[in-house]
């Protein structure tokens, strides 16, 4: 079956940088988009960054330039390379692989900004 497992999370200061990653399995990594969301307290669910089967991005207007999605087709795994991180960029971090209703999505990992 499909496992999607995301790691990296953590506290940083403001400022700071992380590097979130995801493994997915089960199926043809390659051929399959894949998308990082993010859910803060009380708020929706939303997009932050996706990366199609052709390499192609595409990043939430609140973190373009600070944020950049990579994958590594070898290694079944996607990145999320997080730099200048915000207080408001606190959340659990979801990665997603495919589009519903097809899509599978990991268990989240926590991302805490704070000094």
């Amino acid at each position: 079956q499909v496992q999607v497992v995301e790691s990296g999370g953590g506290l940083v200061q403001p400022g700071g940088s992380l590097r979130l990653s995801c493994v997915a399995s089960g199926r043809a990594f390659w051929l399959y988009s894949m998308g990082w969301y993010r859910q803060a307290p009380g708020k929706q669910r939303e997009l932050v960054a996706s990366i199609r089967s052709n390499g192609n991005t595409n990043y939430a207007d609140s973190v373009k330039g600070r944020f950049t999605i990579s994958r590594d087709n070898a290694k079944n795994t996607v990145y999320l390379q997080m730099n200048s991180l915000k207080p408001e960029d606190t959340a659990v971090y979801y990665c997603t692989q495919g589009y519903a209703p097809n899509d599978y999505w990991g268990q989240g990992t926590q991302v805490t900004v704070s000094s």
